[in-house]
């Protein structure tokens, strides 16, 4: 056999043997919560991943504790998990920081438990206080400050005509949610000021003036189909939700090319990309997967 030869055959073989460890091992399991922005990233990943070679199988509509639970027992490989979330709720940390310092905070500290936070995205899915634009326009408010002023100013001058905020159920409640915020801005509230809803019913309440500012989520679709002001957390309250790609080093270690492709993905996303892919599904009614599809061909990442 002349040497080219055997050198073709060998090349074959190693082309064989690095395709087999990608499609052939046993499928990457990818977790996902129950609402919109994860159903997204869940589709995007799966298709972008199996383009790539890997098998995907993809576990939807997860609760937050149970995800992690099942990441820490290997019974879940990766997940898109957000940096506020690991700090607070995981670790348990309430010191405010800033994005960087979470970041660099729950890498260190959840790497004691075997998982890699790889590239967070350049968005940040966080509390945030809104309202309708025009209004906010209007009445020259643009900050958190700006709207306890007003707040107070009405309070004063038209008792009888208070503002209402709209709050779901869980930040009221929360022992780092409505109370220490109220602390920070000086923002004292009557309880009737107060209507407490479920999350989804809050911009729906905004959007037709039920109440005057509502709690949102910054990349949430809604933002922008209903057209809502995002007021400035200008004394930095709310901590840094920014998404990240979170995957068991065991299962990094054993998988060629796994962190360079979700680091890929990870590289596409920002406020305005998901808000806009957020709002396809949620004001546009496409589906999950028709929406990532699109987005990955517009990306040429498929």
């Amino acid at each position: 056999m002349t040497p080219w030869l055997k050198q073709g055959k060998a090349a074959l073989l190693s082309a064989l043997l690095l395709f087999t460890s990608v499609s052939w091992a046993a499928p990457l399991t990818l977790a996902s919560k129950n609402f919109t922005e994860q159903r997204i990233l869940s589709e995007i990943t799966v298709q972008y991943l199996r383009t790539q070679g890997f098998q995907v199988e993809p576990k939807t509509n997860l609760a937050t504790v149970i995800t992690r639970n099942a990441m820490i027992n290997k019974q879940i490989d990766m997940t898109w998990e957000y940096t506020g979330t690991s700090l607070i709720i995981f670790n348990h940390i309430k010191q405010r920081m800033t994005p960087q310092q979470t970041y660099d905070t729950v890498k260190k500290l959840d790497a004691k438990l075997g998982l890699v936070w790889l590239q967070p995205a350049d968005m940040n899915n966080t509390y945030a206080f809104a309202m309708q634009r025009k209004r906010a326009e209007k009445e020259n408010i643009r900050t958190m400050s700006q709207l306890v002023a007003k707040i107070e100013q009405v309070r004063r001058d038209d008792p009888d005509n208070n503002w209402l905020l709209g709050l779901d159920l869980e930040f009221a409640g929360r022992s780092d949610g409505l109370k220490p915020l109220q602390k920070l801005y000086n923002m004292p509230l009557d309880r009737p000021q107060i209507r407490q809803m479920d999350p989804g019913l809050v911009y729906n309440a905004i959007r037709d003036g039920f109440v005057d500012a509502g709690l949102i989520y910054t990349t949430d679709g809604r933002v922008q189909g209903f057209d809502l002001q995002v007021l400035d957390d200008d004394k930095g309250y709310f901590p840094s939700y920014a998404v990240t790609p979170v995957v068991r080093a065991d299962v990094l270690k054993n998988t060629p090319g796994l962190e360079k492709a979700l680091n890929t993905l990870s590289k596409q996303l920002t406020n305005p990309v998901i808000t806009r892919l957020n709002a396809k599904v949620d004001i546009d009614y496409q589906t999950p997967q028709q929406v990532a599809r699109d987005f990955l061909k517009q990306q040429g990442l498929i």
